[in-house]
């Protein structure tokens, strides 16, 4: 783990930083902004096989912002075409728990959770393709016969170690007068954000196959388990690339990705999974508002 200039190239500031960036890493004293409440406890819920949808509603309709929120969204066109739900309960019979659920914890978190002076438009875009990557995931797990739902959630976490990242250079480089170039704060980015993001869904207590899948997801054939599910969120974080950054990711590069192999996916099953590109850009875009 230990970087030096000639590794990263970075500078003494650089090298400083990403020093103080090990040692938290090494002494487990990541600085975790607390899972939203709801968040935690909509997850909790649905991994209870004794829940409800009156349970869930209740608990969403504790929160009368993210209530609102959740609304919203179910009335997009990306869920409902003919918007027309008047309640939570409505909407949770119609949609279903999980995608509720799915919806809830989505709009609980956001790029705000984390506080990265100077670093807020790259934040928002990290949040993005978040987004974009728990979209994508949906589909590829459907084309792939994996887990649908453990799929948006783990998609949707996969990068959560970046802002965490980002966090820390602001605060090191204020406290230590070590001001970074934005091409060094993406290599550290880039360099930390999986282990970052493997104490962060660790000290959230989120289930093995969230953590195995942010652990592994750019090393998917070193996981000793999950790795089916590895394999999707790297798939998803590829095809969100390719989605919002056409000009730089072609997409028919990307079905030639290895990935889409090792997931048993045929030619003909690729070129229909990407022509779901547009209910992931209604599914963001819904989320996004």
């Amino acid at each position: 783990m230990s970087v030096t200039s000639s590794t990263l190239n970075l500078s003494d500031n650089g090298i400083e930083v990403a020093s103080l960036l090990e040692q938290q890493l090494l002494s487990h004293h990541v600085d975790v902004p607390m899972l939203p409440d709801v968040a935690s406890r909509v997850l909790n819920l649905s991994n209870d096989p004794d829940s409800d949808a009156q349970q869930l509603a209740n608990l969403i309709q504790s929160d009368q912002s993210l209530a609102g929120h959740v609304m919203r969204i179910a009335n997009s066109a990306a869920y409902t075409p003919n918007a027309s739900m008047v309640s939570l309960q409505q909407a949770v019979a119609r949609l279903g728990m999980d995608l509720i659920s799915e919806i809830a914890i989505a709009a609980s978190l956001n790029s705000k959770l984390f506080k990265a002076p100077g670093y807020e438009k790259r934040m928002e875009m990290i949040w993005v393709h978040a987004l974009c990557s728990a979209f994508w995931a949906k589909e590829i797990a459907r084309a792939a016969k994996q887990n649908v739902e453990a799929s948006f959630l783990c998609s949707l976490l996969h990068s959560i170690g970046r802002p965490a990242v980002l966090q820390c250079i602001a605060d090191l480089a204020e406290k230590h007068e070590a001001v970074l170039s934005e091409e060094e704060s993406r290599l550290l980015e880039d360099h930390y954000h999986v282990e970052y993001g493997v104490e962060i869904v660790s000290k959230w207590e989120m289930p093995v196959i969230v953590q195995e899948s942010v652990k592994y997801y750019l090393d998917y054939n070193a996981a000793d388990n999950k790795a089916e599910q590895a394999m999707v969120v790297y798939a998803a974080a590829k095809a969100a690339e390719s989605t919002l950054w056409p000009e730089e990711f072609s997409v028919d590069q990307l079905k030639l990705n290895d990935v889409f192999a090792d997931l048993n996916l045929y030619e003909d099953e690729i070129e229909v999974l990407f022509d779901k590109e547009d209910v992931v850009k209604k599914g963001v875009e819904a989320i996004r508002i």
